[in-house]
């Protein structure tokens, strides 16, 4: 069912910012961090950002918020660090309430869900990256050219947010979206006026593209999903080749689209919520109760640890018991719940309670199995 209303909320950051985060639709949690230039009121009329809010919420209760100092978000006198940032996308993760929930971050937005991803492998079941790169073109390894040119834009920035130049706000939309509609570029040409102003959206931009999350990606254990497109001005695509690459078992999807945001009238949009309905499941797996019944006390208690993104060196520690016998008990656990690879049985594990909750301290128990 398409969402017909959302709540609108604040939660306060650290620091004491206000953030405001919306809640729409029914299902299973899935929090979204948008791309930079979206706002929570005015993203519901906007042909080029409704699309996504009706393919998430419909079976999922969606999460989304507006980033510090734009939106409807505090907007005067805050602070922009990376560290705050992800200050407030934990602020909203707790104010929701959701303990367990899937994960979709786009852009330069995706690093700032990272630290929390690696730090919390139990509460996030699996997390999609769209439109995204392992570090931002303002950072020590970034080559000269991309440097210089995120200077410019950087500058452009400054001097031609859109109520300052007009002609801006167009040249950036273009680049964001190049085979928009009329009425999708102009919506997306206001909603930039709408969104912040021209000395916020720098700061946010800088803080952005200056973060460096590379090291981060080969620690995630949850299942995730790479999207990118073939033809993005904004980000190459090698960035999502590369960032799927660093990711365990990461599975990559190229869109063959010119658009950064992928826009609901293009044919890459079928593929795109299609990969995304099938990787984030409405429900749990018909079946996995007594999948699970069938699975014996030492294998719930791998599964467990599983869930929460423990390697086999990890749980042979934990439970006391040799790698090859946890290897042994990981391949039995694949057969029984019918999982092609860990990660799929991870995910399925997450679906139906695990990786919520530390077991307790196993020393205490002595099986050798």
């Amino acid at each position: 069912m398409l969402p017909s209303t959302q709540q609108i909320r604040f939660c306060a950051s650290r620091d004491g910012t206000r953030i405001a985060y919306g809640i729409c639709g029914n299902g299973p949690p899935l929090v979204w961090v948008a791309h930079f230039v979206h706002h929570l009121n005015f993203d519901w009329d906007s042909p080029v950002w409704w699309p996504w809010i009706s393919a998430l919420a419909k079976r999922h209760t969606l999460i989304r918020y507006d980033f510090r100092g734009t939106g409807l978000s505090d907007r005067s006198g805050v602070e922009f660090t990376f560290e705050k940032l992800v200050e407030d996308f934990e602020a909203v993760v707790n104010a929701s309430g959701v303990r367990n929930f899937a994960l979709l971050a786009m852009s330069g937005g995706a690093r700032i869900v990272l630290p929390f991803a690696v730090q919390n492998p139990d509460r996030v079941s699996r997390l999609v990256l769209y439109g995204t790169s392992p570090a931002g073109p303002l950072t020590a390894k970034a080559p000269p050219e991309r440097v210089e040119n995120m200077q410019v834009q950087l500058k452009a920035f400054e001097l031609g947010w859109p109520q300052d130049i007009p002609g801006f706000g167009t040249f950036l939309t273009s680049l964001h979206i190049p085979d928009a509609t009329a009425e999708q570029a102009r919506s997306f040409n206001e909603l930039l006026r709408l969104t912040t102003s021209a000395a916020n959206a720098v700061a946010l931009l800088r803080t952005l593209v200056e973060s460096d999350m590379q090291d981060l990606l080969p620690n995630l254990r949850c299942p995730t999903l790479v999207f990118h497109s073939r033809q993005s001005a904004v980000l190459p695509f090698d960035d999502g080749r590369r960032v799927a690459a660093l990711v365990p078992d990461a599975r990559f999807v190229p869109l063959e689209s010119r658009n950064h945001i992928l826009l609901g009238t293009e044919p890459a949009w079928k593929q795109f919520v299609y990969e995304l309905d099938e990787f984030l499941p409405c429900t749990s797996h018909d079946g996995a109760t007594e999948s699970f019944d069938e699975l014996t006390a030492r294998e719930r208690d791998v599964v467990e640890l599983l869930a929460h993104g423990m390697s086999n060196a990890d749980i042979s520690v934990r439970l006391k018991i040799s790698a090859k016998t946890v290897r042994n008990h990981v391949s039995a656990v694949l057969g029984k719940l019918g999982a092609n690879s860990r990660a799929q049985a991870v995910a399925v594990a997450r679906d139906a309670g695990y990786g919520r909750r530390m077991m307790a301290r196993t020393g205490s128990r002595q099986r050798s199995d």
